[in-house]
Formats: structure tokens, C-alpha cells, sequence
């Protein structure tokens, strides 16, 4: 089985600000960074099953390269909870901030979730796949991707965190 995962298009969000589940919109690129991510998978022949994470940054560009796919919620962003849409530098600067990046692999954030829970969501998606599909196309986001690099591949979260995912990007893993 071959997985392409594409990470959503650039977000209209200034840099900065954590936006993991917030439902964000897209740059004015959509139109330009589509054609790039048409033109990534265009050797496929078909795919047999395409899964898409709820937020619109996916869903618009599913609807760009499929007529159906799968919504599945497993495969929506790393949820940040109170601090969506703050700076990064202000959540640091916090008690909780920095209790949350000397351990964010265990640590939950307020309201959200530990990287850990996200991995287990991945896991959990990854073996609810169907073994029979040669060909499944997932849209979704750079932790999401990083999940699986450290699910599938075998990857240190170092590595996962090191492995750039650029907007757009379709990344391709065999299973």
C-alpha cells in the first residue's frame, strides 16, 4: 500500500501564531499552490480510498483533487486548545507554556491534547486503513504528517520535528 499525504496549502495567518485546530483560512496562493500539488500526483492512476482532516484548509483542497473523500477527525491538527490563535512567544513566556515545551510529548496542553494523544489518533487511523487499497491519499497537516513519520517510518520525534513539510508537499510513505 502506498499513502500520499499532502499537507493543506499556506494559511492566511500571520507567522507566529499557533493554529493547530482553529479553522483558519487559506493564502490568496490556493489557486497557484493547487496546480503544484496536482502536478505531484499526477504519475497516480487512481486513488482507492482519499481521507481528508475536517478542517476547511483540508477540505478545500480535497475538493480541488477528488469529487468523494473521507472526513476523518483522527487526522485533524494537533489540538492546542486555549492557546489557538496566540503567539507562540506569549504561550512561552507562560508557566504553562514552558512546562509544555520541556515535555510536550507527555504534556497536555489547557484544553488540548499531549503529542502523545495526537500519535495514538494517528495510530489509531493508520490501523483502521483498509489492507485490500493500493493507493490512498490523505490530506491533512504537518504534525499529522510528522505522526506518521514516527508511526510508520520508524522516526525519532527529533527526526519527525527536523523533516521539513512544506505547504503543499505530498509526501509519499509505503506500507
Amino acid at each position: 500500500m502506498q499513502l500520499y499525504l499532502v499537507r493543506h496549502t499556506q494559511v492566511d495567518m500571520p507567522k507566529g501564531i499557533c493554529y493547530g485546530h482553529a479553522d483558519v483560512g487559506l493564502a490568496g496562493t490556493f489557486p497557484e499552490e493547487v496546480t503544484s500539488v496536482r502536478s505531484q500526483l499526477q504519475d497516480i492512476v487512481a486513488f482507492d480510498k482519499i481521507y481528508c482532516s475536517p478542517l476547511k484548509r483540508c477540505i478545500m483542497l480535497a475538493q480541488e483533487l477528488a469529487d468523494d473523500f473521507i472526513i476523518d477527525e483522527r487526522i485533524k491538527e494537533y489540538n492546542f486548545g486555549d492557546w489557538e490563535r496566540k503567539e507562540w512567544n506569549d504561550i512561552y513566556a507562560s508557566d504553562e507554556g514552558k512546562k509544555w515545551f520541556d515535555n510536550y510529548v507527555n504534556t497536555v496542553c489547557p484544553q488540548g491534547e499531549s503529542f502523545r494523544m495526537m500519535l495514538e489518533r494517528v495510530e489509531l487511523f493508520i490501523h483502521d486503513l483498509p489492507a485490500d487499497a493500493e493507493n490512498i491519499l490523505i490530506v491533512t497537516h504537518a504534525g499529522i504528517v510528522r505522526a506518521f513519520f514516527i508511526v510508520l517510518e520508524n522516526y525519532t520525534i527529533g527526526k519527525a520535528f527536523d523533516t521539513p513539510v512544506a505547504y503543499g508537499q505530498v509526501i509519499k510513505i509505503k506500507v
